[in-house]
């Protein structure tokens, strides 16, 4: 069995123990700046009920979050067009990242819950994670390192095109 280890993400979810409400929450800030501030948040696009943006903690380069807008822990407390766009956005998203990206290979997951991995576990968001053969290496494990080889600004720029033209 292989593992994926990210060490690297344990300060953040400390930092973030106690939970998050509405008027803390990070992608909710996120969402009420404006249209004119995404490239500052990494959001790629905003859509009628989600929008897609960069992980700020990514496991690899090109990991995306479908983050519906409204303040939500549950899938069961969406609507149908809510879940309707944020599956066809993931679905959508893969696609993305395995043509413009090369990804061999992709993970899509929700935590839900603290006990279940969730960062910010009151917010719904999907991650869609792009995979490549020999994506982790020693320096995870043995530094408690995660060696960073690209820059989120760039990875930004260049997928930007792709949601510009995406639609739902």
């Amino acid at each position: 069995m292989k593992h994926l280890y990210a060490p690297w993400r344990q300060k953040y979810s400390k930092e973030n123990k106690e939970g998050i409400k509405k008027e803390n929450c990070p992608f909710c800030e996120k969402f009420k700046l404006p249209i004119s501030e995404d490239a500052k948040s990494y959001i790629l696009k905003r859509f009628k009920h989600n929008a897609v943006i960069l992980n700020l903690y990514p496991y690899n380069a090109g990991h995306l979050m479908v983050i519906p807008y409204e303040h939500k822990s549950q899938l069961n407390e969406f609507s149908n067009e809510t879940l309707n766009e944020l599956m066809q956005l993931t679905s959508k998203s893969s696609e993305i990242l395995q043509k413009e990206l090369g990804a061999e290979g992709i993970n899509i997951g929700l935590n839900l819950g603290r006990n279940a991995g969730g960062g910010i576990p009151q917010h719904l968001h999907m991650h869609v994670l792009p995979r490549w053969q020999g994506d982790t290496n020693f320096l995870t494990v043995l530094a408690d390192t995660k060696p960073i080889s690209f820059d989120l600004n760039e990875i930004y720029k260049d997928l930007l095109p792709y949601f510009n033209e995406l639609k739902v």
